[in-house]
């Protein structure tokens, strides 16, 4: 891992290390992207829950206000459905996630489903802008969960890079440690898979994709892992997982499609369906209306102290 990440980048297009620095600030700066930092594997730190409410349309915006403002919805969407609001609670643990999901429900007056990830065949949102959508023949590996000590490291990984020349030595400052001890600490991470990668985190609404859809299928228990793996490797789809089914809710095999248009979604959709055999499994398509917010995941920073009145 290179001490000077910007200066390859810049190196490998042709342009000056300042250059690359001022565009990814201009890309943060303008919303084009969320954040410049590392990707986590599934599992490796803290607690999150996919969950859903069927909120009144004439209180939809202020419920999602509601859920936007807690620090850990980092994914918050109106899709098409009665159940019409799906969000993202992200925590440290487990327990601050209950507890979130409880004080949103006491403030709403309304119930939230909560759905479990249990496995992920894929999880890896990455666009080509320049190519059509491809089969992914990669399933996602369980990898190994940030041991306590290195918290502090995982917390600023996941509060982005700083944009300076040297930005890990900025982290081993901060850390009382040393640049190289800290490079070592992220190798290690993205070598074992617990750290997918280092990348900037784009808005795919800006990047041109602006028509998403969430998919879910009612597979036989013993018959998802398969049909899953299947699912994972189709062109076009992004996400793919294995969730707790809930009362009312009888899915347990999800994936995501993001297109350019809602026909190229529903085509994409169409052939993946087909290709991995589910085309006769009970299932819903819920196009997302509205995003209210997207950004990182808080698995690893404490959630800021509430403001309190004077």
């Amino acid at each position: 891992m290179s001490s000077t990440p910007f200066a390859d980048v810049a190196q490998a297009e042709g342009a000056t290390e300042t250059e690359v620095l001022n565009t990814f600030r201009d890309l943060l700066h303008t919303g084009a992207a969320s954040r410049l930092g590392g990707v986590w594997a599934p599992g490796a730190g803290g607690a999150a829950l996919l969950c859903a409410m069927a909120v009144p349309p004439e209180r939809l915006n202020d419920v999602a206000a509601m859920v936007s403002a807690h620090p850990g919805v980092n994914h918050n969407y109106e899709r098409e459905h009665t159940l019409n609001l799906w969000f993202v609670m992200t925590g440290s643990d487990r327990a601050l996630v209950d507890a979130a999901l409880a004080a949103i429900e006491s403030e709403a007056n309304l119930p939230v489903l909560r759905l479990a990830m249990q496995r992920a065949y894929r999880i890896d949102l990455g666009f080509d802008l320049h190519r059509p959508a491809r089969a992914n023949p990669h399933l996602q590996a369980r990898a190994p969960r940030v041991e306590a000590a290195d918290v502090p490291l995982a917390a600023l990984v996941e509060s982005g890079l700083p944009l300076v020349p040297t930005p890990y030595a900025v982290w081993a400052d901060a850390l009382a440690s040393t640049e190289d001890a800290v490079r070592a600490q992220l190798q290690s991470w993205l070598d074992a898979g617990t750290l997918r990668r280092f990348g900037l985190v784009v808005r795919h609404h800006e990047a041109g994709f602006a028509s998403n859809a969430m998919t879910v299928f009612d597979v036989p228990d013993p018959q998802v892992d398969a049909y899953g793996e299947q699912l994972a490797g189709q062109a076009g789809v992004t996400l793919c997982y294995r969730r707790t089914r809930a009362e009312g809710w009888p899915y347990n095999l999800y994936c995501m499609v993001h297109g350019r248009s809602r026909d190229e979604t529903l085509g994409l959709l169409s052939a993946a369906i087909q290709g991995a055999g589910l085309s006769d499994m009970p299932g819903q398509v819920l196009f997302s209306r509205r995003r209210f917010k997207q950004t990182g995941a808080r698995y690893f920073r404490a959630a800021p102290e509430p403001a309190h009145a004077p």
